[in-house]
Formats: structure tokens, C-alpha cells, sequence
């Protein structure tokens, strides 16, 4: 992609400045994705022409995105930045509610592969430009026929502006093997959307200088929405068998929707109120009795007798169907319908069923199963 400067500096028609945008042109154009994906909130967005994968590690914390691909002709230039889409340590300490697939393919968008159907959005980013003739021509079936996201975007370089951009005589970059101006895109892009039953708007980014409005964005882009989103399978009447991609990158974030990774947050969050209520507990009993020297014997003889004074009134209460937490002997009994009754908990879990299940076996519990138990006198139990 053309990254260019822009400054305000020019006499009457004649603009003599270096072009500088602010924030940089590719940016723009992502930006432009990422405030479309928060607008639709898709679950499953592809990236053809991905590059060097920059789009797809700014959408992958987009937090409606379930399923993230990317596909582009040249795999050197993807590997040399995909390990930016590797899960990171914190992604495992704190796994997220939603989950994220991340996944890269070496291949042409001249050639249809299953992995690509299902899409909620597609998006091109300064590609069609670097395609040839014969590519150009099987595109639009590939992408609006077989593939039929319900919003496909496309930009590319607006050759009007070309005039302000200092250097350029033929086109922005060596590769690019065409650039359209504003009516030679609007042209193609209305008639693929009305081949393909698609409406499609028009917008850009890079702004002009001011009193050269005339010439339009440096970057043209139009987005495209199916018109009848539910009346077919994308790519139902002729899904190929073979995969025509190779894929380079699969990465499968840990999520809550896991029950391993949701069941060490659980046992986390109980075991970490497990222990406030116990400090909370023997806090308040030992407060009950008088003032006592520091001697540890002298302080655990008050302990027991806080604990055998508390736990006489309460041992008569069943467990089951209270909440609240008790000393018997040198134990610590917390019922397991206190900790459901802590908002988060009740989120991960659900229901009272599941929250049993998930700690049985992960934490020390009574002989019915109702009430978690802690050593009383073991600080770090």
C-alpha cells in the first residue's frame, strides 16, 4: 500500500506540498473496517489480500468476531508477521466469554474453496488492483457468487488523486496492474452488485487538500450488502470438493465456551472467596471473646472455643439449604449455594446443576457434596 504525507502548502490551483495523512493512509482503510465490524457486530469476517495479517490482528479484538481467516497469494509475507496472532499468556490466564478461531490460507482469489463459505463479512483491501485481467474476471463470481457474504468491502487506489501525490507518474506501486478512477470503479462495482443481487454504497478515505475536493479520496471504496440474505446457501449450487488453499496458520484461542478452560475459572473464582470468607469467618469469631496475649497456644485455645461456641449453634441447621458459612471442629464449611449466589459465578455456570459438576472432584467437599471445606487453622489451605 502507497503510504503518503500531506501538507497544506500550496499557491492558488497549484498544490506544490508533500501529501500527509493523519493518521497514515493504511490506517485509515482499517479503521474504516473496524467501525463497519463494531456498527454489524459479524461473527465471521475474512480478509482476502491479508498480507502481512495487520487487519486481522486489529479485528481479532473486536469482540463480536468469533471466526477470523485470511487469504493471500504470497505466504512469506504472512508468515513474516502471523506470530502476532498466537494466543499470549494473558489470553490463558483470563480466557475470554466468546470464542476465537484464527486461521491463514495461501491462495488465489480466482479459485473457490469451501473453507470460505458461511462469512458474515468479506473485506479487500487495496487487492482487486493487484490482480490480472483473468483474475479480475473470475473475482467477482468467487466472492459475491460463491462465497455470498451478507457485506462485502473493497478499496482501492482513486487514480484522480494521483495528480497530488508527489513521484507517481503511472500508478502508486510497481504491482499494481491497473487504477481506476471514480467512474471506471462505480461502473464495475454497480454492475457486479446487480449480477450478484447486492446493493452497493460509496465512500473513501484519505481526504484532499482544501479547494481540491474535485479530485476525491485517495482511496475509493465501496461496500456491498446482499439484498436477500436468507433465501440461499452461499455457494449451495456448485460447492467444490477439493480445497484449493493451502492453509498456513490455525490458532484456537482458549475460551469460556470450553468447559476446561471455563472450569479452572470457576474453581478459581470459589477458591479464592473460599478464602476471604474463611479469613472474614475466624475474624469475627476471635473478635468475640476478649483480648489475648500473642502466645500462639493461648491464641488457638481461643480459636477452639470460638469455634466450638459458633459451630454448636448453627450444626443443627441442614447444610443444604443454607448459605451461610460455619466451624465445626478445625473445619471451615462454606455451602455451595453460597458461592452461586455470587453474580459471576452464576454467569459462568448458569445453573446450580453445572456449578456442582464443574468442582466436583477440584475442590475438597463434605460427605453429601454440599459445602466446600477448608482447614481452619491452615492459612494457606
Amino acid at each position: 500500500a502507497y503510504q503518503d504525507t500531506m501538507d497544506k502548502n500550496f499557491e492558488g490551483k497549484q498544490f506544490t506540498g508533500v501529501i500527509k495523512f493523519t493518521p497514515p493512509l493504511y490506517k485509515q482503510r482499517y479503521e474504516f473496517v473496524q467501525d463497519l465490524v463494531r456498527k454489524y457486530k459479524p461473527k465471521k469476517v475474512a480478509d482476502l489480500g491479508c498480507a502481512d495479517c495487520t487487519l486481522l490482528w486489529m479485528l481479532k479484538f473486536c469482540s463480536c468476531i468469533e471466526v477470523l481467516a485470511g487469504l493471500d497469494i504470497c505466504e512469506t509475507v504472512m508468515k513474516e508477521k502471523m506470530h502476532r496472532l498466537t494466543p499470549l499468556p494473558a489470553d490463558y490466564l483470563e480466557p475470554s466469554e466468546r470464542s476465537l478461531t484464527v486461521t491463514l490460507h495461501q491462495g488465489s482469489v480466482a479459485h473457490k474453496d469451501p473453507c470460505m463459505l458461511g462469512f458474515d463479512l468479506v473485506t479487500c483491501i487495496e487487492l482487486i488492483e493487484h490482480l490480472q485481467e483473468s483474475e479480475l474476471e473470475k473475482f467477482p463470481e468467487v466472492v459475491f457468487g460463491f462465497m455470498a457474504p451478507n457485506m462485502v468491502v473493497i478499496s482501492t487506489p482513486n487514480s484522480e488523486f494521483n495528480t497530488l501525490l508527489p513521484g507517481v507518474t503511472v500508478f502508486r506501486h510497481p504491482d499494481h496492474k491497473f487504477e481506476w478512477d471514480r467512474a471506471q470503479f462505480q461502473s464495475w462495482a454497480q454492475d457486479t452488485a446487480k449480477r450478484y443481487e447486492y446493493s452497493v454504497e460509496f465512500t473513501g478515505v484519505g481526504s484532499p487538500p482544501t479547494g481540491m475536493e474535485d479530485v476525491g479520496f485517495c482511496t475509493q471504496i465501496g461496500v456491498f450488502v446482499r439484498k436477500y440474505p436468507q433465501t440461499r446457501e452461499p455457494g449451495q449450487r456448485e460447492k467444490p470438493t477439493e480445497a484449493a488453499y493451502k492453509t498456513v496458520f490455525k490458532a484456537v484461542y482458549p475460551s469460556l465456551t470450553d468447559e476446561k478452560y471455563l472450569q479452572n475459572a470457576v474453581v478459581s473464582e470459589v477458591m479464592f472467596r473460599a478464602q476471604l470468607i474463611k479469613r472474614s469467618l475466624l475474624d469475627h469469631l476471635l473478635s468475640e471473646h476478649e483480648e489475648y496475649n500473642d502466645d500462639p497456644t493461648e491464641r488457638k485455645l481461643k480459636l477452639q472455643c470460638s469455634v466450638n461456641c459458633f459451630s454448636a449453634d448453627v450444626e443443627t441447621l441442614p447444610v443444604e439449604k443454607s448459605t451461610e458459612p460455619f466451624v465445626s471442629g478445625n473445619v471451615v464449611y462454606i455451602p455451595l449455594r453460597n458461592f452461586f449466589s455470587v453474580p459471576k459465578v452464576k454467569q459462568l455456570c448458569g445453573t446450580f446443576e453445572k456449578f456442582c459438576r464443574l468442582i466436583t472432584g477440584k475442590v475438597p467437599l463434605n460427605s453429601d457434596s454440599s459445602a466446600l471445606m477448608l482447614d481452619a487453622e491452615n492459612e494457606e489451605n
